[in-house]
C-alpha cells in the first residue's frame, strides 16, 4: 500500500493520538484532550478531519489618511482601529526579535503548532493548578486575529475569540495550514500588523506612532521590547499610566527572553534594563473634529468631504456603509483644498467679520472645468464646544439658548442638510441663461418702470398690488429701456421680471436645477414642481435658498464656457495597495463634467456679467455703471459676476469669476434669517471675492473672456 501524506487535520490528529497534544489551556483551566466537551481521542480526531481546510481572510480595517491638495499636509485621518500595514523591512529588527522571543521562542522550528510547548504548558499548568503557561504559537495567534478581523457577524466574532476547546482546535488546524502556504516572514509581518497594543493602536505602525511618535523602523531595543510586551495584555501593561511598574517588569521580561533566545548580548540586555520608560505620546487625529488647531478652518471643508463621500455609490449601498468604508478602507485621499488659497480666503473673510459675530461671512472658491472645491472659508471655529458661544440672535428664544457662533460644526457653506440662504439677484443669471438658450439675444429690450405689475398672482404683502405681484427696482435711476447688458449690470428687477415672463419662469427654475441647485425647504420643493414652477415669478429675484458651493459652481460653469462639473472635493483616492480607487472602470476622483449649456450661450451671459464688475462688455454698452464696479478695480484683470441682496438686506451675496477661478461669498445670519445684515455689509462679499481672486491669481497669466457670436448679441 502506498503511504500518502496525512491531511492537515490528520496531522493534528496524529499529534493528539501520539500524546503530544495531551491537553489544552482553555478558559483558565487545563483539560486532557479526551475530556474536551465529552469527546474521546477518536471523536476529537474525527472532528478535526471534518473541519474546513482553508482560512478565509478579509483585509483588516486600516486607517484612511486625508491630505490637502499639496499631497503632503495631513488634513485628518479616519479610523475605527488605527492601523496601517507596513512591510517587515520597514520595522526595526529589534521588534521582530522581541516579539519572537516573548511570544514564541521556537517560532522558526515548529510547523504552526508547537507540540513540545503544548506538552510543557500542560505539565506546568497541572503542577500550578491553573494557567501558568500558554501554548499558542505566533501562527495560532495570527489565525485568531485573522478570524476576528474577518468576522462578518457578531456570532463569527464571538466564535473567533471565545475560550472553548473547539476554537483552540480550529486554531491549531488552521495554523498548520497557514504554515503550508506562508513563509515565516510573511506570518510575522501579518502578525505585527494585526496585533493590538492598546490605545486603539492596531499594528506596529500605530503603536510606534502613539507611544513614541516615530516610525517602526526607528524603535530602539527598549522601545521594541516595551511594545512587544503589550500584546500579552495591553491594559495590564499600559506604560501610559502613572504607575509604570507592571509595564517596566514586562519590558524587562521581554529583554531577558531576547537574551535567552540569543537575540541580543548580555551587555545590551543589562544596559537596556537600566533604562527608564520614556514615552512621547501622541493622539492621531480621527475625523473632522480632530483637524489640527492651526488648520481649524479646514474643518468645514472636511465636513463637506465626508458628506460627499457618503453620497458616492462606489463605497457602499447606504451612507452608513460608505462612511464605514472611509473608516476601515485604508485609503489615501488627496483632497482639492488649496492651502494657499484657503489662507487668502480666510484672511479676507476674518478681516471683515469677526468670529464672535452672529453674522456669518463665508466664501467658496471652485476651479472651472473640473468642479474642484479649492477653498471653503467662514468666520467660525469648527468645534462642538458651544459653552462660551454668544446668545442666540432670535430674541424670541430663551435667554439661555446659545447661538452657533463662534463655535459650530454646521455646514454653513454647503454639503449638508442646511438649506442655505436666499441668494437675491444672483438668481437673475438663471433667467438670462434660459432666455439666451431660447434664442433671445443680449439686445432684447423692455421698458422697465420703477414698479411693474406682473401677471403672477400672489398672496397680499408689501410687494403686491391687489392680488398681483408688483416688484420694484432698488433705485428710480433704473427706470427706462434696458437690455440684458444694462439690466444685468444694474440689477434691474422690473427688466428681469419681464424677461422671465417672456421665457417662462419654469425654464429659469429648470436651468437652476441643471446647474446644480437643489431645493431643501418645503416651500422651495413645492414651488419648483411642474405644477407650480410656471407661476414662480419671484424666482428670478432670488427668493429661494442656495448654498455658497452651489453658487460658486454655477458661475464656474460660465467660466468654463458652459461645461458644468459636479463639485468635487478630491484630487485622488488610492487603495491601500497604491492603486487608484475605481467605480465602473472610472476613477472615482475624476471630474464629472458635461457640456450643459452651449458655448456661445455661456459667452453671452459672461458678456453681460462683465457689466456688473466694472470690467465692461465686449459686445454691448453697460449703461455707464454696474452694481459692483469695485470688483474689477480691486482685482485688476478680466472678471465677471453678479451681486445679490434680499429685501431689507437680510443677506448680501457676490459671485464672481475669471477664466481660471470662480468664487461665491455671502453675508447672513444662519441662526435667524430675519436678522438684517445691514446696509453697511452690502459690499462685503464683493470685496472678499475680488481680493481673494486677486491674491490667488497673483503670478498667473492674464486670461480674457471670449465674446459671443452675433447670433446671441443682436
Amino acid at each position: 500500500m502506498t503511504n500518502r501524506p496525512p491531511t492537515v487535520a490528520g496531522r493534528v490528529a496524529l499529534l493528539i493520538r501520539a500524546g503530544l497534544i495531551a491537553g489544552l489551556v482553555i478558559t483558565g483551566l487545563s483539560y486532557p484532550f479526551a475530556a474536551l466537551a465529552g469527546m474521546g481521542v477518536k471523536a476529537g480526531a474525527e472532528a478535526l478531519e471534518n473541519m474546513p481546510e482553508q482560512l478565509t481572510e478579509l483585509p483588516p480595517a486600516q486607517t484612511t489618511y486625508v491630505y490637502a491638495g499639496d499631497g503632503k499636509t495631513l488634513l485628518t485621518m479616519f479610523y475605527e482601529e488605527h492601523r496601517k500595514h507596513i512591510a517587515l523591512k520597514d520595522m526595526s529588527p529589534y521588534v521582530i526579535k522581541a516579539i519572537v522571543a516573548s511570544e514564541d521562542s521556537r517560532f522558526y522550528e515548529h510547523n504552526g503548532v508547537d507540540a513540545k510547548g503544548v506538552a510543557r504548558a500542560f505539565v506546568a499548568n497541572q503542577k500550578a493548578g491553573g494557567v501558568s503557561q500558554g501554548a499558542s504559537t505566533l501562527t495560532m495567534q495570527y489565525v485568531r486575529m485573522a478570524l476576528r478581523d474577518s468576522a462578518r457577524t457578531p456570532q463569527e466574532a464571538l466564535e473567533a475569540t471565545e475560550q472553548t476547546a473547539a476554537r483552540k482546535l480550529r486554531e491549531m488546524r488552521l495554523a498548520i495550514e497557514v504554515e503550508q502556504r506562508l513563509s515565516k516572514e510573511e506570518i510575522l509581518e501579518r502578525y505585527l500588523n494585526a496585533a493590538y497594543y492598546g490605545h486603539r493602536a492596531y499594528g506596529i505602525f500605530a503603536a510606534s506612532q502613539i507611544f513614541f511618535s516615530k516610525a517602526p523602523r526607528d524603535l530602539t531595543l527598549t522601545e521594541a521590547a516595551l511594545v512587544a510586551g503589550l500584546v500579552k495584555a495591553p491594559s495590564a501593561y499600559d506604560p501610559a499610566t502613572k504607575n509604570q511598574k507592571a509595564a517596566l517588569e514586562r519590558r524587562n521580561y521581554v529583554i531577558d527572553q531576547m537574551l535567552k533566545n540569543n537575540a541580543i548580548t548580555a551587555e545590551q540586555a543589562a544596559s537596556a534594563k537600566k533604562s527608564k520608560i520614556k514615552l512621547k505620546l501622541s493622539t492621531p487625529p480621527n475625523g473632522c473634529i480632530s483637524v489640527a488647531p492651526k488648520h481649524n478652518d479646514w474643518g468645514f471643508f472636511c465636513d463637506y468631504f465626508i458628506n460627499w463621500w457618503r453620497e458616492q455609490p462606489a463605497f457602499g449601498r447606504t451612507p452608513v456603509e460608505r462612511e464605514e468604508r472611509l473608516r476601515r478602507g485604508g485609503y489615501r485621499v488627496v483632497t482639492s483644498i488649496d492651502p494657499r488659497i484657503q489662507r487668502y480666503a480666510m484672511g479676507h473673510v476674518l478681516e471683515k467679520e469677526r468670529r464672535s459675530s452672529a453674522i456669518a461671512h463665508g466664501q467658496v472658491v471652485v476651479q472651472p472645468g473640473t468642479g474642484r472645491v479649492l477653498s471653503m472659508a467662514v468666520n467660525r471655529t469648527y468645534s462642538l464646544d458651544q459653552e462660551k458661544n454668544g446668545r442666540h440672535s432670535d430674541w424670541r428664544q430663551d435667554d439661555d439658548v446659545k447661538g452657533n457662533y463662534p463655535n459650530t460644526v454646521n455646514p454653513l457653506l454647503g454639503g449638508g442638510d442646511m438649506a442655505g440662504y436666499q441668494a437675491g439677484s444672483t438668481f437673475k443669471i438663471f433667467t438670462m441663461l434660459a432666455a439666451l438658450e431660447e434664442g433671445l439675444p443680449l439686445s432684447t429690450s423692455f421698458y422697465s418702470p420703477q414698479r411693474f405689475v406682473t401677471r403672477y398672482i400672489t398672496a397680499p404683502g408689501p410687494a403686491t398690488c391687489g392680488i398681483y405681484w408688483c416688484p420694484k427696482n432698488s433705485s428710480a435711476s433704473m427706470t427706462g429701456t434696458q437690455n440684458m447688458w444694462t439690466g444685468f449690470g444694474k440689477s434691474v428687477n422690473t427688466y428681469f421680471v419681464q424677461l422671465e415672463q417672456r421665457v417662462g419662469a419654469e425654464k429659469a427654475v429648470r436651468m437652476a436645477e441643471r446647474l446644480g441647485l437643489r431645493w431643501r425647504t418645503d416651500i422651495d420643493r413645492k414651488l419648483a414642481t411642474k405644477e407650480h414652477a410656471s407661476g414662480w415669478g419671484a424666482f428670478t429675484l432670488g427668493v429661494s435658498d442656495a448654498t455658497p458651493v452651489e453658487m460658486a459652481n454655477v458661475f464656474a460653469t460660465l467660466a468654463a464656457e458652459g461645461r458644468h462639473c459636479e463639485p468635487m472635493p478630491v484630487l485622488s483616492i488610492r487603495n491601500p495597495d497604491g492603486s487608484h480607487a475605481l467605480h465602473q472602470d472610472r476613477l472615482i476622483a475624476e471630474p464629472r463634467c458635461r457640456q450643459e449649456i452651449k458655448v456661445n450661450v455661456a459667452r453671452a451671459a459672461t458678456d453681460a456679467a462683465r457689466c456688473v464688475t466694472g470690467y465692461g462688455s465686449a459686445r454691448g454698452g453697460c449703461g455707464g455703471w454696474g452694481t459692483s464696479s469695485m470688483v474689477y478695480g480691486t482685482l485688476g484683470r478680466p472678471v465677471a459676476g453678479k451681486s445679490g441682496t434680499t429685501d431689507g438686506n437680510k443677506t448680501a451675496w457676490f459671485s464672481g469669476y475669471t477664466p481660471q477661478l470662480a468664487a461665491a461669498a455671502f453675508v447672513a445670519d444662519p441662526d435667524n434669517p430675519e436678522h438684517l445684515v445691514g446696509v453697511g455689509r452690502s459690499t462685503m462679499s464683493k470685496y472678499t471675492v475680488a481680493q481673494t481672486l486677486r491674491d490667488a491669481l497673483r503670478g498667473q497669466p492674464r486670461e480674457d473672456f471670449k465674446p459671443p457670436t452675433d447670433k446671441y448679441v443682436w
